[in-house]
């Protein structure tokens, strides 16, 4: 009898799935789940890359930004948790090693964004704070700024401005409200704002935003957005399982749409 042996043919996660970062520059996705899993996943082969297993469940993650327009691919993946603890790892180790390990204040860590220089890491978390630092090494450094206080619910979504001075941010009590990120301040005018350009498109709640919310909506009906890199297109998660695809920006309320399920 020969030794018998195994491949696997298909892997996933085995509880619920809540991070999903894809990559900057390759054609690769990441996800992270309360099963305490981490897998990287090719988008045109539908497979995994690699998998690597943490210490806590996973609820959220983001790709330190390329540099320029390198394909040479993000050095880093920041990954927020359940436990109010955060890591960082390295991708380009294949042991895929944890470079830094932080904990802010002690309920979950709800959304993490890297600023569009890289100089700067926002971690939304469910206190209802915003914690801000300042990256080091192509991100492998971290010096904690200071906590963005003001919001009065849980911290679902932020976005950073193009110029990665500001942070936009999103709370379960439907609040939008904007930060400036060297000092944690808030900017009461929202006025200021109003020209102000978006390196992404993650809060639900925003002008750009406005068409994706259907008749009736009682603001959790959808759970996420995020605009295409082409910056032409805005794709919405919604309550009923539907994965909904806009025109960008989707400005004109209940905006005319795709919808695949």
């Amino acid at each position: 009898k020969g030794d018998v042996q195994f491949s696997s043919i298909a892997m996933g996660h085995s509880e619920e799935l809540w991070g999903l970062a894809s990559h900057p520059t390759q054609h690769r996705f990441l996800s992270g789940g309360y099963d305490k899993q981490v897998i990287m996943w090719d988008s045109l082969s539908k497979q995994s890359v690699w998998q690597k297993e943490m210490s806590d469940a996973i609820h959220c993650a983001a790709f330190y930004p390329s540099p320029g327009t390198s394909n040479a691919g993000s050095p880093v993946v920041a990954l927020g948790s359940q436990s109010a603890r955060w890591f960082v790892v390295d991708l380009n180790d294949s042991k895929r090693t944890i470079l830094a390990v932080h904990t802010d204040g002690n309920e979950q860590i709800e959304c993490v964004q890297y600023s569009p220089d890289g100089n700067y890491l926002a971690l939304g978390s469910r206190d209802n704070n915003i914690y801000i630092y300042q990256v080091f090494e192509q991100g492998t450094k971290y010096n904690r700024v200071g906590k963005c206080s003001g919001h009065s619910s849980f911290v679902l979504h932020i976005d950073w401005s193009a110029n990665s001075q500001y942070v936009r941010s999103n709370s379960g009590d439907y609040e939008i409200l904007y930060w400036q990120a060297s000092n944690c301040k808030q900017v009461s005018s929202a006025n200021a704002m109003r020209d102000e350009a978006w390196a992404t498109d993650s809060c639900t709640l925003s002008y750009a935003a406005a068409g994706i919310w259907p008749a009736g909506a009682d603001g959790t009906d959808v759970n996420a957005c995020n605009r295409a890199h082409q910056v032409n297109l805005l794709a919405s998660a919604d309550d009923f399982g539907k994965v909904n695809l806009y025109n960008y920006p989707s400005c004109q309320l209940r905006a005319k749409h795709h919808v695949y399920k």
